[in-house]
């Protein structure tokens, strides 16, 4: 440390001298490539001293994830009688109708009638001893002599079971039931499935077991001791069986393997998920499904190469350095009729900058979760290596990088030059994930992208308009907006159109820029979103998904991988959309209330 200050120092006196004046402001006006000048005769010298000095090693604190082997659950399909399945759990799910008795109090329903009489009747006398009616999130499971199954466990659907979001957490049910029991082979069936339709029968095979295989994950990697979950089978029973629901569970389980890619990325602390070893795990899904993913990863020099001022500006303070990242999935064989951009907002770790983060309700210790929309981005890219979709061209981009604060840094008050020429007055240094996204939507239009869709954990003010459990979305385009929202009804992740408002950009209006980073707190989502818009070429449709909210679970302390499932179904059913969206385009409901103690949450 003290080296950096006598280096600094001394250049301090030598760059104050009379004579070196006019060289000053000649580096001031020929210099527009990094996002703040310096003093230094050659600005990146300090920094690169600072950084082989104190750079940050991957493992600080002596701390490695644990070595865990994938999850791995055969999924089935299966027609048999469930008297006769034989395993260690037999999961029904039941709506509180299906519990009607007549007046013999017996079952009216034929399975549970036919199962109770195997038990002789203990299967009621039980579930009326538990006070159990079907109601959503019940259940009971009791261990039963005389059926093939060692355990019968009861789970409530509520009055009805038409959603994908009550089977899904008619699965989740069942895995908590799984670990409970240390169960090893489990079989699901529904009470009443036979009033679903034939699509209705796929889609909710997957809810199923996507709730299942989620629900069982848990993610230990950093615990000194863990148990390896016990689940190895799950039988889907009463569904039909052939090809078409075997291949749909094929997709379940690679969309779950991106799922959980995305939670452990996010769920990974700061010390261990650098820049650098996010672009690793880029490096990785490439060279995994190297016959249809190539990859790219630029480094400083190259990002000031393509003048990222912008992006290269937030990341200036770190000791480590930014890894841009471009991951290119393409079909190794027929044409391709549709390109496509994601990208993700990368920030490993998110102190503020000298905005810093500070007072209760800042999260800054849960700022490693701010690189959530990058690993949606990873996360679906996986998924799609797996799945292979045909006549799709995608462009995965990151900027990956750290907001910290050292004499190297961006300050309030600097401008900075994004790749596109614009210029942005730094106002708020907490508001930097919007400064990253700048080059990477520029550097994404140039790809060719003709749709392109970011996800981002940007505003608190999301938050608070919407609550922990949706993401917004923005963008000019309809016929955009009607093609997420339909994706995300099959994933079950919830989404709600937001209002872009022209008028709200006279508040991102600079007097001696192009525009400021931050417009308020009042709009702060939609100003936000209309930043990012000045850096998206007009041609070119684009939505913005604003993930602050819906990234981290707070009552299970962990990440949800939240948009994986979404991106995934968006661009395999890009080019033959199936489904209609449920949600209209109107403003949030009206049970979301204002309130200010959660604005500060997330202010970038």
């Amino acid at each position: 440390m003290a080296a950096i200050v006598a280096s600094f120092a001394s250049s301090l006196l030598i760059t104050s001298s009379p004579s070196s004046s006019p060289l000053i402001l000649t580096k001031l006006r020929l210099n527009p490539l990094v996002g703040h000048n310096s003093f230094l005769s050659k600005p990146s010298c300090l920094r690169l001293h600072y950084r082989k000095l104190m750079a940050t090693r991957a493992n600080l604190g002596l701390t490695n994830p644990v070595e865990i082997d994938p999850l791995k659950i055969s999924l089935s399909v299966k027609d048999v009688d469930v008297a006769e399945w034989k395993g260690d759990l037999l999961a029904v799910g039941v709506t509180e109708k299906d519990l009607t008795k007549d007046d013999s109090s017996k079952f009216q329903n034929s399975i549970l009638r036919k199962l109770d009489a195997l038990l002789g009747g203990l299967l009621a006398e039980a579930s009326a001893e538990e006070d159990f009616t079907g109601k959503a999130g019940q259940s009971t499971v009791l261990r039963f002599p005389g059926l093939g199954s060692k355990r019968v466990g009861l789970i409530g659907l509520g009055s009805q079971s038409s959603s994908l979001v009550v089977f899904r957490s008619l699965g989740e049910a069942v895995a908590s039931a799984a670990k409970t029991a240390q169960a090893s082979n489990v079989a699901v069936v529904l009470a009443a499935s036979e009033e679903l339709s034939s699509e209705s029968k796929s889609n909710t095979v997957a809810a199923v077991a996507s709730g299942t295989i989620l629900g069982i994950y848990e993610d230990n990697r950093f615990k000194s001791e863990s148990k390896k979950p016990s689940l190895k089978s799950l039988d889907i029973i009463g569904f039909g069986t052939g090809a078409e629901l075997e291949q749909k569970l094929k997709f379940v389980q690679d969309v779950c393997s991106g799922v959980i890619l995305g939670k452990e990325l996010v769920n990974a602390p700061a010390n261990v998920l650098t820049p650098g070893a996010l672009a690793e795990e880029a490096s990785k899904i490439a060279s995994t499904f190297s016959d249809v993913f190539t990859v790219n990863i630029l480094n400083e020099e190259q990002c000031k190469e393509l003048k990222m001022g912008s992006y290269l500006g937030v990341a200036a303070a770190s000791a480590n350095p930014p890894h841009f990242i471009h991951l290119r999935y393409k079909p190794s064989t027929g044409p391709v009729k549709a390109k496509l951009g994601l990208v993700g907002k990368g920030l490993t770790f998110d102190s503020g900058g000298y905005n810093i983060k500070t007072g209760p309700g800042c999260l800054i210790e849960l700022m490693k979760f701010d690189m959530g929309g990058s690993a949606a981005v990873l996360g679906a890219a996986k998924a799609i290596g797996q799945i292979k979709p045909p006549g799709v061209e995608v462009h995965f981009v990151v900027a990956a990088c750290e907001n910290m604060i050292s004499g190297t840094g961006m300050r309030p008050g600097d401008i900075v030059t994004a790749s596109n020429g614009k210029t942005i007055e730094v106002n708020n240094t907490d508001a930097e994930g919007r400064l990253t996204l700048a080059d990477a939507l520029v550097y994404t239009c140039k790809q060719g992208a003709e749709k392109i869709i970011d996800l981002a954990t940007l505003t608190g003010a999301c938050i608070v308009a919407l609550g922990p459990s949706i993401a917004g979305i923005f963008t000019p385009s309809d016929d955009l907006a009607k093609e997420v929202l339909s994706a995300s009804e099959v994933s079950g992740e919830k989404l709600w159109r937001m209002p872009l408002e022209e008028s709200y950009w006279e508040s991102m209006k600079s007097g001696v820029a192009d525009m400021v980073n931050t417009g308020g707190r009042q709009g702060g989502a939609i100003t936000a979103a209309l930043f990012l818009k000045q850096f998206v070429d007009e041609k070119v449709q684009w939505l913005h998904i604003d993930m602050a909210g819906p990234v981290w679970n707070d009552k299970k302390r962990a990440a949800t991988g939240f948009g994986v499932s979404t991106l995934v179904e968006w661009m395999v059913d890009i080019l033959a959309p199936r489904r209609k969206p449920v949600y209209s385009y109107a403003f949030p409901p009206r049970e979301y209330q204002f309130n200010k103690a959660l604005v500060a949450r997330i202010e970038c």
